[in-house]
């Protein structure tokens, strides 16, 4: 641990400021941005050839999008990159329309992800459960490991012993130094031992032509028509969406692992600039990389904005100045970073079976929906979805079950109180009607709701139902005990819900 670690608190480490004036933590900042623009060349080529445009289209909107993100983002040492999630959604309008639309696509993804930043759509995140988080990021590690397969297979014999050495430097390094990143030694070692040996192995400059030329501004040639907007606004809409969701996501996962908070309206507004300053240099727009950000925050030990805006300003120098170098790295070093990646990001301890015994079978339940969804789909945003689904439903049954009425007093003969105890929404008032005896009450029945809260119109409907029951059968049901907000919420419904029941 360094010194600059020990003496500052979380916060303080994530000071772009301190970290200039300490060159130990400097130097930790800039060796983590070389990392990480390593690691995002090959991605960025994959992810462009996945929306079926040139490489430089995805190498590109790496490089804005990281350098952007590290000004105007909300959370420090966040990686925002080409992903394979945009990827995904961008590829059928790339198919049917072109590369032109892609970038007006892009450009509208960032200015409908500014105004849902605007509208406070990061506050939504409190409504997602711990159980789907957990799954998102078992999820990310399984989809990370996935995405090295077909660098492992049909591969020379050669690549699984450089894989071998290049996970054992990751692992073994960092027990005996943490000067250098252990995969920026690993990448490094690799390629020297696969170039002096003359190893014929699959490299970087294998997966596609590294740009030779600088970023331009880029007009997208699209007529300005209502037919147009109709053809780009869903794909643009949905790309702002899932990038929202998974830099979102990304960010409160970086908050927990560096024990810091960030401002997520902010990372919000901050995604749809970048994705706006991508599209206007031909880029295809992305979102926060939890993979990348994972190897700068967990492995190399970044924590500042330093590192981000590096890791872009690297990433360019990289493939347009030494591209001929950066093309002779050996794709088993890369694939050894991200495999450590995927093991470093996996939750192990809530596939512990202690913990899963220990854990309620619902919570289990909605982890493995948003990982299978997920890696099913390849689309974070649809496991998150149907992860936050699964858990409003269960938690709707399991709540719907908490009330009950209690008979728990006959003052007289004609007289009956009940209790209702218990939270009563849609879920939990439908059952209450049947919990009366019509038929066996006396005259007069009295319903105390002092342990009990209405939320809903649903409650206010079978309350009105109640009374109106007992009143066909000659009888009179006085309800009492409601809370300030619960009377409030009765008062001004009921009796104006007829046909609700």
């Amino acid at each position: 641990m360094s010194v600059a670690t020990e003496v500052l608190s979380p916060v303080q480490q994530q000071s772009v400021w301190a970290a200039l004036r300490s060159p130990r933590r400097l130097r930790t900042e800039v060796l983590a941005g070389l990392v990480v623009a390593l690691a995002l060349i090959p991605e960025a080529i994959s992810f462009s050839i996945i929306a079926g445009v040139d490489p430089r289209v995805g190498l590109f909107a790496s490089f804005t999008m990281a350098v952007t993100i590290a000004i105007v983002g909300g959370r420090p040492a966040m990686i925002s990159a080409a992903t394979g999630a945009t990827a995904l959604v961008v590829a059928p309008l790339v198919k049917s329309h072109g590369l032109d639309y892609l970038i007006a696509a892009v450009l509208l993804a960032g200015v409908f992800q500014l105004v849902l930043g605007g509208l406070g759509v990061a506050k939504l995140m409190r409504f997602i459960p711990r159980s789907v988080m957990v799954g998102f990021v078992n999820a990310l590690a399984v989809l990370i490991f996935t995405a090295q397969l077909p660098y492992l297979l049909g591969v020379p014999w050669l690549v699984y012993p450089l894989v071998a050495v290049g996970i054992a430097i990751i692992v073994l390094l960092p027990k005996i130094t943490k000067v250098i990143p252990a995969p920026l030694v690993a990448i490094v070692l690799l390629t020297a031992i696969t170039l002096a040996v003359g190893f014929s192995v699959p490299n970087v400059g294998d997966e596609g032509k590294l740009p030779d030329s600088l970023p331009s501004l880029f007009v997208p040639d699209v007529p300005l028509t209502w037919d147009t907007l109709t053809v780009i606004a869903p794909y643009a809409f949905t790309m702002a969406l899932v990038g929202l969701l998974e830099s979102l996501m990304t960010a409160k996962f970086v908050d927990d692992l560096t024990d810091t908070h960030s401002n997520k309206t902010r990372e919000a507004a901050g995604q749809g600039i970048a994705n706006v300053v991508s599209g206007l240099f031909g880029g295809m727009g992305g979102c926060a990389m939890i993979g990348q950000t994972m190897i700068n925050v967990k492995d190399a030990g970044a924590r500042t904005r330093i590192s981000t805006f590096l890791a872009g300003v690297f990433l360019l120098v990289l493939v347009v100045g030494l591209g001929d170098i950066v093309a002779l790295i050996p794709m088993a070093a890369l694939v050894a970073v991200m495999i450590m990646v995927s093991v470093g990001t996996m939750d192990w301890h809530s596939l512990n079976p202690k913990t899963l015994r220990r854990m309620p079978k619902s919570e289990t339940a909605v982890m493995l929906a948003t990982v299978i969804v997920t890696v099913a789909t390849h689309n974070l945003a649809y496991g998150v979805i149907v992860g936050v689904l699964t858990a409003m439903v269960l938690f709707a049954r399991r709540v719907a079950h908490f009330t009950e009425v209690v008979d728990v007093a006959d003052p007289d003969p004609d007289t009956r109180v009940y209790a209702v105890q218990g939270e009563l929404f849609f879920a939990s008032s439908n059952d209450l009607i049947y919990q009366f005896d019509y038929v066996g009450d006396p005259k007069n029945v009295i319903i105390d709701m002092s342990g009990s809260h209405i939320w809903d119109a649903s409650t206010v409907a079978t309350l009105d139902a109640i009374t109106t029951k007992y009143q066909a059968k000659g009888k009179t049901a006085t309800i009492i005990g409601l809370n300030d907000s619960s009377a409030e919420r009765h008062q001004r419904l009921s009796g104006h819900l007829a046909g609700t029941h």
